[in-house]
């Protein structure tokens, strides 16, 4: 993770936003009125992705005319802006993939560990953002690629990729090569690669390590193991990680953080670090082991 600051652009500028959003908290809507609001007020072009802007129609949200709508990865703006919780900053992220441009995560979900400013602090942070006075956090992200089927969405990921067993109890078969040499085939229910940034989801769920967003490295962790000797393994991101499944069922899931989709057996899955960063808007001053306490209660203790 490389931080950068921008203190240095002038306060007055025409900037252009792309907003996401959560399409099932109406009892939510105040902080994506607050949002419209704000840019509207700096004068900003406004570009809503066309399902937000359906909901946000349909249930009497805004009063203002975005600039435009825009279906898939179809923008070109200074900045992106997520309104939900964790799986909307994903979604967003995921449509950013390598355009690089900035992420405000405004969290009106549960954690908000990475959509991390709340609606009480969405004016001061756009504020800030029209100040300069902001820090850029490059969070590394993984793709996927396949030799065999075809995927049919986005390949990246910020937080994980994960093979995962389908239609039935039975287990599946891992077959797992790091940078061709063999590792080992796990039996198991799946298995999660995670990035840094993922290490404290999916992976941290099922008994993996919380690694800091600068250490480099990706986890792999098996999903309920048939083995008691099996644990997590952290690897150096610039592995290439292959894997072929074997399943009963003959076909197995793949989710690239959380978004699933099927795929036959015998097909070959590739995962590698990403060749761009995903760029995350930070306040100046904020920092990931005060945020690890906070949203995950680390080293809490409640006696």
């Amino acid at each position: 993770m490389s931080k950068q600051y921008a203190n240095q652009q002038p306060a007055k500028r025409h900037l252009r936003f792309a907003l996401f959003g959560n399409e099932y908290q109406v009892n939510k809507s105040v902080a994506v009125q607050t949002v419209l609001d704000i840019l509207s007020r700096c004068h900003a072009e406004i570009f809503i992705d066309k399902t937000f802007y359906d909901f946000i129609c349909r249930n009497g949200i805004g009063g203002v005319q975005p600039t435009g709508t825009f279906t898939g990865d179809d923008f070109d703006v200074d900045y992106v802006i997520s309104i939900g919780g964790d799986g909307t900053f994903l979604k967003a992220a995921s449509r950013v993939g390598n355009k690089q441009t900035p992420i405000i995560g405004v969290n009106t979900g549960r954690l908000g560990f990475l959509a991390s400013v709340l609606p009480s602090e969405v004016e001061q942070m756009l504020c800030d953002v029209y100040a300069g006075n902001y820090a850029i956090d490059d969070h590394a992200a993984i793709e996927i690629s396949t030799d065999g089927e075809s995927l049919q969405g986005p390949p990246y990921a910020l937080n994980d990729i994960a093979v995962l067993k389908r239609d039935n109890a039975s287990m599946i078969s891992i077959r797992t090569e790091l940078n061709g040499d063999y590792l080992v085939t796990y039996q198991a229910d799946g298995l999660i690669v995670s990035t840094p940034t993922g290490s404290t989801a999916y992976s941290l769920s099922n008994g993996g390590p919380i690694m800091v967003p600068q250490s480099g490295n990706l986890c792999l962790t098996a999903v309920a193991p048939h083995s008691l000797n099996i644990r997590p393994i952290v690897i150096s991101d610039d592995t290439e990680v292959r894997l072929q499944v074997m399943s009963r069922t003959h076909n197995f899931l793949v989710a690239i953080d959380g978004r699933s989709e099927r795929l036959a057996e015998g097909t070959t899955v590739i995962i590698r670090k990403a060749p761009f960063p995903i760029r995350i808007v930070k306040r100046v001053g904020q920092r990931y082991f005060s945020t690890l306490r906070e949203k995950m209660m680390w080293g809490a203790d409640k006696r």
